[in-house]
């Protein structure tokens, strides 16, 4: 596995930062989580790490996390600016002892500028970098996509990005380096073709206008007879003929550029008359851009995905996306199981080179707290 000897820290944290450390993670890294004693992790992208439970308002814990990076490849930590460096856990004191170390830092606004010690949310971070502007219906309020685009391909994925070019600069120069991976710069970057073709006729100056924002009739969702839906994204005159002989409508009835809010109205009529499953048996073989709109466990046993494997089952009747993409020289080999908070405090602690009496005292004075399946 690619990422197999290398050693990941990773302060406990929500969305973005569990994101990073479980694509680490699923790609061979030994990810250890850094959690609180005595809570329960609402963290549901764990698969395949580590929980050690250090209380860090004591000195002992500090020290347990510093002896932790003085060993590790990356640190990976989702707070803001200043909380790791009044921890005595910043990159300086981490670096000095480690210089090989990567440490990427994974907040919302960054770690400079005016709003770097603000709160915020995907929906924020959206706003401000005029993406969200260009999202929802051209008669509707701008309309956040889940928080995918800011946390998640923004943020957490591109702190995983950012950290193995780090380590691949390491493997020549022999230098870690601090990342300032945020949010608000990733979601920006991840929208470059949106800043790029602004001036083209793929999109207009309003939102909901365009060819790929939900303007044109051609790529848009409609309503079956049965309530289901259909994707049609027929952009290409070649697709887009096949997509109208399948609708078994005539093409001098349909152009692609007539009034667009006539053909739309031709669409959601036609497709109103059959189900979804009819829909699909005749678009099935078809090469005209048009699918199900499938919901999550519907997805799980689509023909396609599960000829893939792209879902596995992590527990009973609980599916769960499997690592993307494939390599065809490194066979993954993903552990779907969760770790409960503390669950591997003393193999770390004593793979660190704790004894067991040790160990047992810190447990004594809080400082650590070793969990048991049965006490979970």
């Amino acid at each position: 596995m690619a990422l197999k000897g290398i050693k990941v820290i990773e302060m406990a944290g929500l969305a973005p930062a569990p994101f990073c450390g479980m694509i680490l993670a699923d790609f061979g890294a030994k990810v250890i989580r850094i959690d609180q004693p005595k809570t329960t992790s609402p963290d549901r992208l764990a698969r395949g790490k580590l929980s050690v439970a250090v209380n860090l308002k004591k000195n002992e814990g500090v020290a347990i996390v510093r002896k932790l990076c003085k060993t590790a490849d990356v640190v990976i930590e989702p707070f803001r600016p200043g909380v790791m460096e009044r921890l005595g856990l910043g990159p300086k004191e981490l670096l000095d002892k480690n210089p090989g170390l990567v440490y990427a830092r994974l907040t919302g606004y960054g770690q400079t500028g005016p709003l770097s010690q603000r709160a915020g949310h995907d929906i924020n971070y959206l706003a401000i970098t005029g993406l969200l502007s260009r999202l929802g219906w051209k008669s509707d309020l701008p309309s956040p996509p889940i928080n995918l685009l800011a946390d998640f391909a923004g943020g957490g994925l591109m702190c995983a990005l950012g950290i193995t070019m780090a380590l691949l600069n390491r493997a020549r120069t022999g230098k870690g380096q601090v990342i300032d991976s945020n949010m608000v710069d990733g979601a920006a970057y991840v929208g470059s073709f949106v800043y790029q073709m602004l001036d083209s006729p793929i999109f207009t100056a309003k939102r909901g206008e365009g060819m790929l924002d939900g303007g044109a009739p051609f790529y848009d969702t409609y309503k079956t007879k049965d309530g289901k839906f259909m994707a049609v994204g027929a952009l290409e005159a070649k697709f887009y003929k096949n997509f109208i002989a399948g609708l078994g409508l005539k093409t001098e009835d349909a152009s692609q550029f007539m009034d667009w809010k006539v053909l739309r109205k031709l669409f959601a009529d036609t497709f109103a008359t059959k189900t979804q499953k009819e829909w699909c048996e005749t678009f099935d073989n078809v090469d005209a851009c048009v699918t199900p709109i499938l919901t999550v466990d519907e997805a799980v046993g689509y023909e396609h995905n599960a000829s893939k494997g792209t879902f596995a089952e992590a527990a009973p009747e609980k599916f769960v996306p499997q690592p993307a993409p494939r390599f065809s020289d490194m066979p993954l080999d993903v552990s779907n199981v969760q770790p409960f908070v503390g669950q591997h405090t003393a193999q770390v602690l004593s793979e660190l080179g704790y004894s067991a009496e040790e160990i047992k005292k810190l447990g004594k004075d809080g400082v650590i707290e070793q969990a048991h399946p049965s006490r979970v």
